[in-house]
């Protein structure tokens, strides 16, 4: 029996990084597990490669765009009809596109407040309708950021779409523990990933980094553990946010940093 045995979980954006650690540890830990991503092709080749470990009964995909609220409901529907029920949402999908603070557009602004602010907002409504419709309550878990503790001038935009998830975890915390929904978050620091790879590339774009690895070890150099984070750091937080260990937190983000940023 592991921690989160019986539960159905969705992650989103769990194509690569952080969000497939966190499904996979799920799945370890005895979950049944909805991979979801925009990416449809490389979400079925990560959700195949663990059916053949975990089994068809405990493992489905989605395509989604996290923007759509009728493709959110598409996924949900997908997992219940799949598993019976809704359990624990993690909304991870998230984006950046570095751009220095006295160039950032308007398309750049829209862009990555949509994904991670709005599309944190309609995963959390669309979870909670769910949740609310089978009256068991539920566990809603959100991806922040050190960006959601400090602004970086070089991605405002992020910062402000990360700051936006903490906001709406306290809301979301304050509204739906009437129905013994619990809404937590994590902020992880500097984690190498797929996507910290291609923010390496826009920040030399932008004239930020002159040289591949100059950001991540000046972002990095004051982390207390003394080293960037692997997606295998986060996932053990994760999962304790999932399982019945962590019931009484709500209204929280865990700061998973390596001590990066002391608040």
């Amino acid at each position: 029996m592991g921690r989160v045995s019986g539960r159905s979980c969705i992650v989103t954006g769990a194509a690569q990084g952080i969000g497939r650690a966190i499904a996979e540890a799920l799945l370890e830990e005895g979950a049944s597990v909805c991979f979801a991503d925009i990416n449809g092709d490389k979400i079925a080749k990560v959700a195949d490669a663990n059916r053949k470990t975990y089994g068809d009964s405990k493992v489905t995909h989605a395509q989604v765009d996290v923007t759509d609220r009728a493709k959110v409901r598409a996924m949900i529907n997908h997992t219940v009809a799949s598993f019976g029920r809704l359990d624990v949402k993690f909304n991870n999908a998230g984006v950046n596109r570095p751009m220095n603070f006295m160039d950032v557009t308007e398309d750049n602004w829209n862009f990555i407040m949509g994904v991670n602010g709005l599309g944190c907002m309609i995963g959390m409504q669309e979870a909670a309708r769910q949740m609310i419709k089978q009256g068991r309550g539920g566990k809603i878990i959100n991806t922040a950021s050190i960006a959601s503790r400090q602004g970086f001038d070089n991605v405002a935009p992020y910062c402000a779409s990360k700051f936006a998830v903490v906001a709406l975890t306290q809301s979301g915390a304050r509204d739906l523990a009437r129905h013994n929904i619990t809404v937590t978050g994590f902020a992880p620091g500097v984690v190498d990933t797929e996507m910290w790879e291609q923010v390496d590339r826009d920040l030399m774009d932008i004239g930020a980094a002159e040289r591949p690895g100059q950001a991540m070890e000046e972002f990095s150099s004051e982390i207390l553990r003394g080293r960037v984070a692997k997606p295998q750091d986060i996932i053990g937080t994760t999962t304790f946010l999932a399982a019945p260990e962590s019931d009484y937190m709500t209204g929280q983000i865990v700061m998973i940093d390596g001590g990066m940023t002391l608040v």
